[in-house]
């Protein structure tokens, strides 16, 4: 049970959801992401206050927005609403969203677990009972009837990084501080719970006068010096390296020492599928995608024949990898992360990789660099030979779409066919790639599009750009209404092949469970209740097609939201997905 600080003791007394909202706004949040929920409605109050929006998602159960509930009177949370926050987190840096205790928070747990398997930092706020009704096991509304308050705590611990359960005045804002502070340096989501009786409890406000620390650990100077050395030493003595580029690399903020080592380097430089958009794709040294044998034949042959790889940032699972289809050894692999440095096998533990960098860099004068391939977004011969009334393929798809991108646009792609079809791609300068390529929950594209485009909307950023299928679409197409609620202008690409085809290539290519009901994809604009006058829609099923919607300037200025239908046929797929499906294929029956 709470128990209340005098308020003489107090220099600057503030409520705990006033100090909590507050130190948001300090870390750069602008906009709260959630669900309303009578355990959590008296902490909403004080987000304008604090200088943040309310977004207010919509609830995937019902299918509707806090207008349009049938069923049940309040909405308390759907992974729609952390698919957004994580979108959001990574554009801004971090995010928040608040559900309420039970229905809401096991709602968004899916979304959750996502944020942590791809570091994501999402600040998960639970509105909770109150201490009294938890002290003394009431049989509420939203709990398991068995007086066990814990129990969806528990279920979250193993996803977060941090846990603050704000049952106490006394250690509320030290809690508060410390769980922010380590969403912020592990890139990973915390888990905040605020019981109604403490939303309104006085704790001290002075502490909101020294900003939270958010500067990452310092590696040992004796040690990181050491390893440094050792670096050095390979990379002097390789004949051809290159360098490597995945997620981690711009989930724990090294891209300004990426492109520096880039930079003096002169070395050729690869992403991963999950390391897209961490490079500039302009430079010369830009080499494309390495995915093992999902990768062109040209970029393959040239990192597998390096005899030093500056890997950085490395997560490597299955569809970052083609299916484990990587042919590099780890005695010629230096890998770069967060917690430790690893030159071939030998590992060193607690040493982060940005200090490493950041004096190799100044220490490594003149390096032995031989040319790689370079990017482009030309389309193949046999696709550039087709006729223009021809049906739009993946393989001429995706570089044409390259020629129209722009630079610093947002780019999200969902699990399956535009995941894969992207890394044909080369982007303009300052482009900006989201996927989620490790946890792949279907359907969370169109939730991340809406979280981007806010965050775009604050940072002044003109296009934000979803390429989703139509089966996952049909699982989350309801934060189509948010964005239109929010004025939002992103620009939506809707794959329509009739079903699930990546699940096609894996197995079943034509079982029933992988078909779908067609939709009038674009009329959901309308049902959604957009504005005729601020919205725009288009179908587009040819290359001509496609061509002119391009050249279309004004649906290239995205004014608004628009929504386009572009048909492919129902087997085709990038070559790459095709090669990754039949790898996954032979793990799911390996005995």
């Amino acid at each position: 049970m709470a128990t209340d600080i005098r308020t003489s003791e107090l220099k600057k007394p503030i409520d705990v959801a006033e100090y909590l909202f507050r130190r948001l706004h300090e870390v750069g949040v602008r906009a709260v992401h959630g669900l309303p929920g009578d355990y959590n409605l008296v902490a909403l109050d004080y987000i304008p206050g604090a200088g943040l929006t309310w977004v207010g998602n919509c609830n995937e159960l019902n299918a509707g927005n806090r207008q349009c509930l049938r069923e049940n009177e309040e909405q308390h949370g759907s992974p729609l609403t952390g698919y957004a926050a994580d979108g959001y987190a990574r554009i801004k840096g971090i995010a928040a969203m608040v559900t309420t205790f039970g229905v809401g928070e096991l709602s968004a747990i899916n979304a959750i677990a996502g944020a942590y398997s791809e570091y994501s930092p999402v600040i998960h706020i639970v509105g909770t009972p109150s201490t009294i009704a938890q002290k003394e096991g009431m049989l509420l509304h939203h709990t398991l009837g068995n007086g066990d308050f814990n129990v969806f705590a528990n279920m979250n611990r193993d996803i977060s990084v941090a846990m603050a359960k704000l049952n106490d005045p006394h250690e509320a804002a030290t809690l508060i501080d410390h769980a922010i502070r380590e969403c912020w340096v592990q890139s990973r989501p915390v888990y905040i719970t605020l019981p109604t009786d403490m939303v309104t409890k006085k704790i001290e406000g002075a502490r909101l006068d020294t900003p939270i620390d958010l500067s990452y650990p310092s590696n040992v100077p004796e040690k990181e010096d050491y390893v440094v050395d050792v670096v050095l030493k390979y990379l002097h003595d390789a004949k051809n390296p290159v360098i490597l580029v995945d997620a981690c690399a711009i989930r724990h903020r090294v891209l300004d020492e990426v492109h520096e080592l880039v930079k003096q380097s002169g070395l050729p430089v690869f992403v991963t599928p999950m390391g897209k958009g961490a490079v500039n794709e302009t430079l010369p040294t830009f080499g494309g995608v390495y995915a093992g044998d999902g990768s062109n034949p040209d970029v393959r042959e040239r990192l597998e024949s390096s005899d030093l790889i500056l890997s950085i940032g490395a997560i490597k699972s299955d569809f970052n990898t083609a299916g484990f289809t990587y042919h590099v050894s780890q005695l010629s692999t230096i890998d770069f992360h967060s917690n430790y440095v690893r030159v071939r096998y030998s590992e060193y533990p607690g040493v982060r990789m940005q200090g490493v960098l950041q004096k190799v860099i100044a220490k490594m004068g003149k390096l032995n660099v031989k040319a790689g391939p370079v990017a482009t977004n030309d389309i193949p011969k046999a696709d550039r030979d087709m006729s223009d009334d021809q049906v739009i393929s993946h393989a001429w798809f995706w570089p044409r779409m390259g020629q129209w991108l722009e630079k610093d646009d947002i780019v999200i792609t969902e699990t399956g066919t535009a995941n894969f079809g992207i890394w044909e791609t080369r982007f303009p300068e300052g482009v900006k790639a989201l996927s989620q390529v490790l946890w792949g929950s279907i359907g969370w594209s169109v939730g991340a599009c809406q979280g981007a485009a806010m965050a775009a909307k604050e940072l002044g950023i003109k296009r934000t750009i979803l390429f989703v299928g139509d089966g996952s679409f049909q699982l989350t197409a309801q934060e189509v209404s948010t964005m239109i609620r929010r004025e939002l202008n992103p620009i939506i690409f809707v794959i329509c092949n009739k079903g699930y085809t990546i699940e096609r290539f894996i197995h079943g290519m034509d079982a029933e469970y992988n078909d779908i009901q067609e939709w009038k994809n674009k009329d959901l604009l309308d049902v959604f209740g957009a504005d005729p006058k601020k919205s725009k829609t288009y179908q587009v099923k040819t290359k001509q097609e496609l061509h002119d919607l391009f050249n279309n300037k004004h649906f290239s200025s995205a004014p608004y939201i628009q929504f386009v239908e572009l048909y492919m046929d129902r087997e085709d797929a990038p070559i790459a997905l095709k090669l990754t499906a039949e790898a996954s294929a032979k793990n799911n029956a390996k005995e």
